[in-house]
């Protein structure tokens, strides 16, 4: 079986497939108001779609075996870690055939929002540190109902997760 090494997360090694924002050092000029700052919105998310927030607690498994992958065509999709660091895995987009050869395994600090870009394989994140991970799932509404494609992988396909 295929073993991907947990990597730390850089915009250049992340930029396949998508972007992240430290949200507890916000970058950027500041819009001051009288009691907030406010950073302009560098999280655009297509204004045609309502956005669905879903909180997300996965409990870390013996070995980080990954047995499926899913994608979304049009939708990109936001992952922010709350109480712990998260170990999210991410495989470039491909036409609908999942391409494990070629995933990437990310150490995402916890407070840090990643936005893949459509049609990213991934899965859901998985606690780095401590034995659950609570995190803040970002989608445009129904995405799950109306763009969600997950896929087993064939015993060839699969990888572990090692650190």
């Amino acid at each position: 079986m295929k073993k991907v090494k947990v990597e730390p997360l850089t915009r250049e090694s992340f930029a396949p497939f998508g972007q992240y924002y430290e949200m507890a050092n916000p970058d950027g000029y500041s819009l001051n108001g009288e009691i907030h700052k406010f950073y302009p919105d560098r999280i655009s998310a297509d204004s045609e779609h309502r956005v669905g927030y879903s909180a997300i607690v996965v409990e870390k498994p013996e070995k980080m075996i990954i047995t499926q992958q899913e994608y979304h065509t049009t939708t990109w999709e936001m992952i922010l870690p709350f109480d712990d660091d998260m170990i999210l895995h991410c495989t470039p987009p491909s036409g609908g055939k999942p391409v494990p050869d070629y995933v990437k395994a990310f150490l995402i600090p916890k407070g840090t929002l990643v936005k893949m870009n459509a049609a990213v394989w991934h899965l859901a994140p998985l606690p780095a540190n401590k034995e659950k991970l609570t995190a803040m799932i970002i989608l445009p509404e129904c995405t799950y109902a109306n763009d969600c494609t997950v896929v087993d992988l064939s015993l060839d396909e699969q990888f572990e997760i090692v650190k």
